[in-house]
């Protein structure tokens, strides 16, 4: 005996799941002929004027937050007034920079020295549009930090989101949730 049915998906589409009285289901669908003892039972529940529970969207989960952190990390990040890259390849390069930076500067790199890192020509840095940009120890180390902060920001929206009952079901799109910052992340 069939106890209930539910969309599960919205209209137009027509997947149904046809729960009995047993607690088991049936996915199925609406457009489907009553070629099966199944469905002539969907038919006869539906024609005794029951009606399909609604589709419900499906809150969101805390995996789902954690995707669109880790999408709005990669994203970039901007420094300076100039975008970054901030993929998991792009922040390990980050981090060995500011960490050879910070050993520069310890070693008396001073500001305005491009060739902080012992290299023939100024070290520069690629922006997300191509350009490059000098960069001095002192800056490299910042830019380093920047790139930290951005994600540390991002880790910790995050956090607030999944602490929150229920998650907002706008939270990918909504950039209230979210830091400033990030180009192109919406």
């Amino acid at each position: 005996m069939i106890t209930s049915i539910r969309r599960t998906a919205p209209p137009p589409f027509t997947s149904i799941l046809i729960v009995m009285g047993d607690g088991t289901s049936w996915a199925d669908d609406l457009s489907f002929p009553a070629d099966t003892h199944l469905r002539r039972m969907r038919d006869e529940w539906l024609a005794a004027g029951n009606a399909p529970e609604p589709f419900a969207v499906p809150a969101p989960t805390e995996m789902e937050v954690d995707s669109e952190r880790d999408r709005r990390i990669a994203a970039g990040f901007t420094f300076n007034g100039v975008a970054y890259q901030s993929r998991r390849q792009d922040r390990e390069n980050i981090a060995g920079a500011s960490t050879a930076a910070l050993a520069a500067m310890v070693n008396g790199a001073p500001p305005g020295d491009f060739r902080w890192h012992g290299g023939d020509s100024d070290f520069e840095w690629i922006a997300a549009d191509n350009s490059t940009h000098p960069l001095d120890a002192q800056t490299t180390f910042a830019m380093g930090q920047a790139a930290m902060a951005h994600k540390q920001a991002h880790i910790f929206a995050a956090r607030a989101l999944k602490d929150m009952d229920p998650i907002p079901a706008d939270f990918a799109s909504n950039a209230a949730y979210w830091p400033a910052g990030t180009p192109d992340a919406n």
